[in-house]
This record gives C-alpha cells, sequence and structure tokens, in this order.
C-alpha cells in the first residue's frame, strides 16, 4: 500500500513539473543590457525583443545597467536565478574583452549559457570636419607625418572602439593618443566640437553627423559597405583589409537554465531574427542580424577570443 502511495506520488510530482515546465514563460522575462538607452544595443534589444516576446506569448523587459565595461549588467545576470526569467545581453567585451584585460572579474563569461548571436554593427572611422585628410589613404598618410599629435575618443579604456584604435594602429602602422571618455556619445560630440581627432562607432552614431560636415566617415570596419552608409568605402576598399570590428551581442542565461527552456528560448530568438521587416528595419541603422542558429555562437566566439587576445597582448592593456 505504501508503495503504491508512494509511485502515486511521484507520478503526480513528475506531472506536476511537466505542466510547470510546459508553462514557462508565465510571466515577463527581463533582458538585461549593459548599456545605457538610445545606443546601438539599446535599440537591439528593444527590437529583437519585442519580437521574442511575441513568440513567447509574454513580455520581454529591456533593464538597463550600464557602467563597468558590462561588469555591472554581467555581475546581475549572472547572479540571477537560472529559470529563464532573466536573459542577458553580452558583448565582445562582457565575454571577451573583460576576461582578458582583468585581473579578477566578479563573474565568469564561460559559464553564461548561449542562447544565440543577435546582431554586429560593424564600427565607421570617421575624423573631426576640418582635418585635412579626404580618405582613408589620406588619413594614413596625415598620421604618420604627425606621430603621436592626432588624438582618439572612445567610450572608455578597453571599449569595443578602443579596441578598433588599438587594431587601427597595429594594420595602418599609426601613432594616435588615446582618449577615453565616459560614453561613445562623449567621444563623438568631442569629435565634433574638435576636441578630439578620431572616433569609431557604429553607422547610425556617425552618418548624421557626417552628412552634416561635422565629421568625415573615412573607412567600415568591415569588407562590405553599409546599406545604412553605401558611400563609405569598405576598410577593404580602403586598403586595410584587416580593420574589421563590430559591436557584436549575444543573448545568455546563467548557468544551470534547463535545456529545455533554452530550447524554447533559441527557438523564439531564431524566429525573430528570420523577420524580413527587422532585418529590414536594422540593417537601415547599420545592424546586421545573425540567424541566432545553436552551432554558430561557438565557432564564433573561438575566432574572436583568437583575434582579441592578439591585439589585448600586443596593445598591453590591463585593469586593476
Amino acid at each position: 500500500m505504501k508503495s503504491k502511495i508512494m509511485a502515486a506520488a511521484l507520478a503526480l510530482a513528475a506531472g506536476l513539473g511537466g505542466a510547470a515546465q510546459a508553462a514557462y514563460p508565465d510571466h515577463p522575462v527581463r533582458l538585461v543590457v549593459p548599456f545605457g538607452a538610445g545606443g546601438i544595443t539599446d535599440i537591439v534589444a528593444r527590437q529583437v525583443g519585442k519580437g521574442m516576446g511575441d513568440a513567447l506569448g509574454q513580455s520581454v523587459v529591456v533593464e538597463n545597467r550600464p557602467g563597468a565595461g558590462g561588469v555591472i549588467a554581467a555581475q546581475v545576470a549572472a547572479a540571477a536565478p537560472a529559470d529563464g526569467y532573466t536573459i542577458f545581453m553580452g558583448t565582445v567585451g562582457t565575454q571577451v574583452v573583460n576576461p582578458l584585460i582583468y585581473a579578477k572579474l566578479s563573474y565568469d563569461a564561460d559559464k553564461f549559457v548561449p542562447v544565440g548571436l543577435v546582431s554586429g554593427s560593424p564600427y565607421l572611422l570617421a575624423v573631426r570636419g576640418d582635418l585635412p585628410a579626404a580618405n582613408f589613404a589620406e588619413f594614413v598618410t596625415y598620421a604618420k607625418a604627425h606621430p603621436a599629435k592626432l588624438n582618439f575618443g572612445s567610450a572608455g579604456t578597453a571599449s569595443s572602439p578602443h579596441l578598433g584604435l588599438e587594431l587601427l594602429k597595429l594594420t595602418a602602422g599609426v601613432d594616435i593618443v588615446h582618449v577615453p571618455f565616459k560614453s561613445g556619445s562623449e567621444a563623438v560630440n568631442a569629435a565634433i566640437g574638435g576636441q578630439v581627432d578620431v572616433v569609431m562607432d557604429a553607422s547610425p552614431v556617425i552618418m548624421p553627423h557626417a552628412q552634416s560636415g561635422k565629421l568625415r566617415a573615412l573607412a567600415v570596419a568591415s569588407d562590405q559597405r553599409l546599406p545604412s552608409a553605401p558611400q563609405v568605402p569598405s576598410a577593404s576598399e580602403a586598403g586595410d583589409a584587416a580593420l574589421q570590428i563590430s559591436s557584436w551581442n549575444a543573448f545568455f542565461v546563467p548557468a544551470g537554465t534547463p535545456p529545455a527552456v533554452v530550447e524554447k528560448l533559441n527557438a523564439a530568438l531564431r524566429q525573430t531574427l528570420a523577420s524580413p521587416d527587422l532585418k529590414a528595419r536594422l540593417a537601415g541603422q547599420g545592424t546586421q542580424l545573425y540567424t541566432g542558429a545553436p552551432d554558430e555562437y561557438p565557432r564564433f566566439i573561438a575566432a574572436e577570443k583568437a583575434k582579441w587576445a592578439e591585439i589585448v597582448k600586443r596593445a598591453n592593456i590591463k585593469m586593476d
């Protein structure tokens, strides 16, 4: 009799567990973003999050946690319950660069479970509008003729634009002084105001000022031109094929999240990224979508780690 009662209890528990799992998600999901509102990362997060919410039947609510090169957001996400109700929008900074430059890091980037790659936004290299360089080749010539006289504004030490500068210094053989700011918008405004000579950022940030003449866009840090800036040559066309850097992102969940939940989130992500309307909308803003396929991220991240490990080492970037 006791064994029958035990068997019935186990069957009931299994049934309830299956029902609870099948019901996921039964309340809103939060998406932790490591940058403030208004930037390209936030724009992508909100648009992709909206699509995933529609696919899941629940709202995906963006929670901006900027600061410390993404460390703050990563900490919040890593400490969240592994139940599928917290998604982290990881970036090249949080997943690749921070582990390379920090002696001690308060989270383990490799312990996050990838849901899938989301998007990439190749950077544009630009100079202040009155710099005597009409194109990339003239800029390199000018920079070489004035070593350590030009300066470069970035969103901070070890930010993606800073890494782009270090890559430019290596590939073009120029000596440019780095000036860190608190945000990319501050760096761009400094270039517009003439306080710095060079900046690098996403197309939606650079192109309005390039079109007004306040900045001059010299090259897209990619092997292809952008639909959002068709007049700007790719780095390959400009003569520096190795100058390739994107502000990419991927969705993750905390370690220990049930595989069935990860699969459901991945299915919603793939459905969202396949939307022709979303692709066209973000392409117009200089952002390229990935497929979100489960095997896409491992291959991509391996190449990124190898690439940036070499650049960080050669540039000797370290943080306490």
